[in-house]
């Protein structure tokens, strides 16, 4: 819904870039994870997750007015990802690689889930619930509750949280 906004009005006013960027974050972490865990079902959805994302960022900042703080919180990620692809493939060795991009995995969920928050501000500040959207409540909701359930049938701790 977010992107249907920005296509139709053009201008990415009362829409938050911080849970864009985030959640692919999030979705490369998880991309990484499921493939040193050899897990299908994760390399698929985030790989189509990230591809989307990266998609939404790439149309959010065609339509921004102002790129710079964008672009710098991209770079930012970008410098995150690498660094965490470095020490994950150089300083982990191969026995505890899996529990720490695990936990890396978990505490990048973490964040996406607590970066709409920054949403809360502005709902406050302005007494109206406009930028919010309830769909993608709703939706991450359920998609949450999913990998919390196939993280349980897994037995993974990671997955679950």
């Amino acid at each position: 819904s977010d992107l249907r906004q920005i296509l139709a009005t053009k201008s990415v006013e009362n829409i938050q870039f911080l849970p864009f960027l985030t959640t692919d974050a999030n979705n490369l972490s998880w991309l990484g994870y499921g493939c040193l865990k050899g897990d299908g079902t994760l390399i698929t959805v985030n790989a189509i997750g990230a591809a989307l994302q990266t998609l939404y960022i790439l149309v959010y900042l065609y339509y921004s007015p102002v790129k710079r703080p964008m672009l710098l919180q991209v770079l930012l990620l970008l410098a995150v990802v690498v660094t965490g692809c470095g020490y994950f493939a150089i300083l982990v060795d191969k026995g505890t690689r899996l529990t720490h991009l695990g936990l890396f995995c978990s505490v990048f969920t973490i964040t996406m889930y607590l970066s709409p928050l920054a949403d809360l501000a502005k709902v406050i500040r302005s007494k109206s619930t406009r930028c919010l959207s309830f769909p993608l409540t709703v939706t991450t909701f359920v998609a949450s509750s999913s990998w919390t359930l196939y993280g349980l049938q897994l037995h993974d701790p990671y997955i679950t949280v």
